[in-house]
């Protein structure tokens, strides 16, 4: 009985382990909507106070108010202009803090549920599983189907699909060849790609002048080549992430693209743009603290886990654990057919506590059994020599009654 009240009891940091995400992506996102109000603002006060001192100094300089309400003007637009990218920016900012709000209030429910037998934890368990069914339809490229869920179930401020939508379309286009999209995207989040010492723009700059390159050979054209060489003079020589790189990317001026040379012809390879669409989304993820594996996938893989038993995927089926006397089926989750073979290469478990029957033995293949429940099996089976065993999860394999050991718990 206690050790139903134990089990039943609430654990909330272990419940949250799979929502590290939930907070640190919309704090992620308000960071860098800030440091982008933040640089707008100073660019633009900067080239405001430019334009007031040189209109000053030139109204000083004339009669004529012409030049000087023109240049009021310009520098009107250029304010309304700010403000308007700024009343985006603060909306997007609102958002954000909603986003936070709901979250936090959603995390502080758990909290105030103290066991799982409550049926304030169901309905907690249900929205997390929205949430988690959002967020892997949202990563594997069903956006309009996420967003549906998402608004059928209200859980339209516990979900990143924009950031899973925009991370599938700048893949998608590395997939296609293109590097513009993803190059505009570092341009974004160039400062805190340089914390990270990310490699991302340097490969995406090392794959156009391999581009470059490639249609060089293929014109012969003088203009073309040089076109190569500006590219990597600008963009990858300043470059101090790979230098050796570097200089094998020089060297393919004089390789073509049919050679079959290493490292070159890994370089002039189709499958790099594979490559470039796999970093760009780690690097996506890193830079939002997201997981690489969908959380829905770590919470399936963590019950089978739990659940799993070596009786599940014995060559015959367990009846005394498995089977359910009424009907003659398999009550056990990992024992059906649709969980069965997902779960066959799922680790067992650690078990903290178990329940072991009494007057446990334990056969020479390691499996421990209760020593009525063994007896009664072979009464059951039967078709064993005097003196012998066999095993109920492996019924093939027989053993020597003196090979069969007490267990001793301490």
């Amino acid at each position: 009985m206690a050790a139903d009240i134990v089990a039943c009891q609430m654990v909330p940091d272990a419940h949250l382990l799979l929502d590290q995400p939930l907070l640190k992506v919309p704090y992620e996102v308000a960071r860098k909507n800030f440091k982008t109000s933040q640089r707008t603002i100073e660019h633009e006060q900067k080239a405001l106070l430019s334009s007031i001192k040189s209109t000053a100094t030139a109204a000083s300089k004339t009669s004529d108010p012409a030049p000087t309400l023109a240049s009021l003007d310009s520098m009107i637009a250029r304010a309304e202009a700010l403000k308007r990218k700024l009343e985006n920016l603060h909306a997007e900012e609102k958002a954000f803090h909603r986003q936070s709000k709901a979250r936090i209030e959603h995390l502080v429910d758990l909290h105030e549920i103290k066991n799982v037998a409550d049926v304030k934890y169901d309905e907690w368990a249900k929205v997390r599983l929205n949430r988690l069914l959002v967020d892997y339809l949202a990563r594997t490229g069903y956006g309009d189907s996420a967003r549906a869920l998402a608004k059928e179930n209200g859980v339209e401020d516990l979900v990143d699909i924009d950031e899973f939508m925009q991370c599938r379309q700048i893949r998608s286009s590395l997939e296609q060849g293109k590097t513009n999209e993803c190059l505009a995207w570092c341009a974004d989040n160039k400062q805190a790609l340089k914390k990270m010492n990310s490699i991302l723009e340097y490969q995406l700059r090392l794959q156009q002048y391999i581009e470059l390159v490639r249609t060089a050979h293929t014109s012969s054209t003088a203009s073309d080549y040089q076109k190569a060489t500006t590219h990597a003079q600008k963009h990858l020589a300043p470059s101090t992430s790979s230098p050796k790189t570097t200089i094998r990317a020089a060297n393919l001026l004089v390789y073509r693209s049919h050679t079959t040379i290493e490292p070159y012809k890994t370089l002039y390879a189709k499958h790099r743009w594979e490559y470039l669409a796999s970093l760009f989304v780690t690097t996506h993820h890193e830079l939002l603290s997201l997981p690489t594996r969908p959380a829905l996938a770590v919470a399936l893989s963590a019950g089978l886990s739990a659940l799993k038993t070596p009786a599940c995927h014995s060559s015959t089926l367990s009846s005394s654990s498995n089977a359910n006397t009424s009907s003659g089926t398999s009550v056990c989750p990992i024992c059906s057919t649709e969980l069965n073979e997902l779960a066959r290469s799922v680790p067992y478990a650690h078990h903290a506590q178990s329940n072991v029957e009494n007057d446990p033995v334990v056969l020479p293949n390691g499996r421990i059994y209760g020593r009525e429940r063994l007896m009664n099996f072979q009464t059951k089976v039967g078709g064993v020599g005097q003196g012998q065993i066999r095993d109920p999860t492996e019924p093939d394999r027989v053993f020597d009654v003196a090979q069969v050991r007490k267990v001793y718990i301490s």
